[in-house]
């Protein structure tokens, strides 16, 4: 029978896994949310599914286009929307997943017109304080805290010269979407974290260098590559930011000195690598490496991993803004999702 439904949450938290064991089930057809997997030749960074469960299952929203071509939500929609009518005709549900709330958002709340960023030099709380004055309607639903919401808010004024609420009102396309059923996996912080460290490593065994290195030679500037995991990725493989060579000497020599003996296990417990994922690390690509060299591939794994902990939090942030959801554990939301596919 064809429904469709969303299953959100935060990076890392199980949606891909959750929404294969349902496909499997249900014999769905599966609609990734994942603004990284669109494009081709980045599989690690984005954590796509396995070529295995690719196969088993139709998937749509992965492997769209190269790094360097151009995608937009207007794409992303056309996506959905062939997604819709592969699984309506097959008369099995699909399932919307993935972490970029913004693609989901656009759908159900409809597309707004794309407006330039305004480089402002007022804070936050001076864009709150005109707000409040002229859009209270906006003021009311949020905070001077959320920087992002604020700037577009503020870059619709000064680029309209009206109301943003009622310009909003008045510009954006009907949704998509309507009356769709989200349930969002809800997983505490801590396990969430040791999550995301795990998945991390895997990413580091699984040769996200050498995908990065491939990514940075033939496709230099292209967007994706900004992104958290191929970011840090770049940087250590060009010596910048966090890689410089003054850096990675003074923070070597730190270690050394508060190791004393500097051996692997003591290189992974500087930069906070948990013991579970030691074995990671030891592995035929990095068994061989000298101190030096595992110290940079640690700290590589610890920056990603700091990283991707601070896009979950932002997610969770998002992910508020989505009404008359079921949030629930992975097991719990299972049992739901079936019972509402039945």
């Amino acid at each position: 029978m064809f429904k469709e439904l969303a299953l959100i949450g935060t990076t890392a938290s199980g949606k891909s896994d959750l929404a294969i064991k349902i496909a499997n089930e249900k014999n769905g057809v599966i609609l990734s949310l994942d603004s990284l997997s669109i494009y081709k030749k980045i599989d690690i960074a984005s954590a796509k599914p396995s070529k295995e469960e690719l196969a088993s299952i139709r998937h749509f929203g992965i492997d769209l286009v190269l790094p360097n071509e151009y995608f937009s939500v207007g794409e992303f929609i056309k996506e959905y929307k062939r997604a819709k009518d592969f699984a309506s005709n097959a008369n099995v549900p699909l399932i919307i997943t993935g972490g970029s709330g913004f693609y989901l958002k656009a759908m159900i709340n409809g597309l707004a017109p794309k407006i330039a960023n305004f480089k402002s030099d007022l804070n936050n709380a001076e864009i709150f304080a005109i707000a409040e004055k002229k859009d209270p309607k906006f003021a009311a639903k949020f905070s001077q805290n959320d920087t992002y919401r604020l700037q577009k808010w503020y870059s619709i004024y000064r680029a309209t010269n009206e109301i943003p609420s009622e310009f909003l009102a008045k510009n954006t396309s009907a949704p998509i979407i309507k009356n769709l059923k989200i349930f969002e996996i809800s997983t505490k912080k801590e396990i969430l974290n040791q999550k995301i460290a795990a998945r991390t490593a895997k990413m580091i065994e699984a040769g996200i260098l050498d995908e990065a290195k491939f990514l940075f030679e033939n496709y230099s500037g292209a967007k994706p590559l900004g992104s958290i995991g191929l970011k840090e990725c770049g940087e250590l493989l060009h010596n910048t930011g966090e890689f410089e060579a003054e850096i990675l000497k003074r923070e070597f020599s730190r270690a050394k000195k508060t190791a004393k003996i500097l051996n692997k296990t003591e290189i992974l417990e500087f930069w906070e690598i948990s013991p579970q994922n030691f074995e990671y690390f030891f592995n035929s690509k990095f068994k061989n490496s000298d101190d030096f060299e595992l110290f940079k591939i640690a700290k590589l794994a610890n920056l990603i991993t700091i990283h991707t902990a601070q896009l979950a939090k932002r997610q969770r942030t998002f992910n508020r803004s989505f009404k008359d959801k079921i949030s629930a554990s992975n097991e719990i939301l299972k049992v739901e999702i079936l019972k509402f596919l039945s």
